[in-house]
């Protein structure tokens, strides 16, 4: 990775869910956890992109995938995907019976036409 100082394993997650999203009501595809502070936030396929935003508004460069069964990080710095990296604080995923897209009750109808690809 290119930045691990910008890893703090003993930082716990901001939440079960994207707090900006929540924040207003929105919904997301998939979660995000900043290694650096802990915020969770909505990836770039969800239709607002809050990991991204919060790597931009902070400088925070390296995330964890936040969805059960996935390890991965990214390095927005260096762009780069790394398969693994050092344990995080629990809990690593969002609840197993979180629906993906979430949350249950948020998500509209035609999800699959709203997603942002590449």
């Amino acid at each position: 990775m290119t930045d691990t100082n910008a890893i703090d394993p003993s930082v716990p997650p901001s939440g079960s869910g994207c707090v900006d999203c929540d924040a207003v009501g929105g919904w997301w595809f998939h979660l995000r956890r900043c290694a650096s502070c802990g915020h969770i936030g909505c990836c770039d396929s969800s239709p607002a992109q809050h990991a991204t935003a919060h790597y931009k508004a902070t400088g925070h460069p390296i995330v964890r995938s936040f969805e059960p069964g996935e390890e991965w990080f990214w390095d927005y710095s260096g762009e780069e995907l790394y398969d693994s990296g050092p344990e995080l604080a629990p809990p690593v995923s969002h609840p197993t019976d979180q629906p993906s897209p979430g949350p249950a009750g948020r998500v509209p109808a035609d999800w699959a036409q709203i997603l942002r690809r590449g």
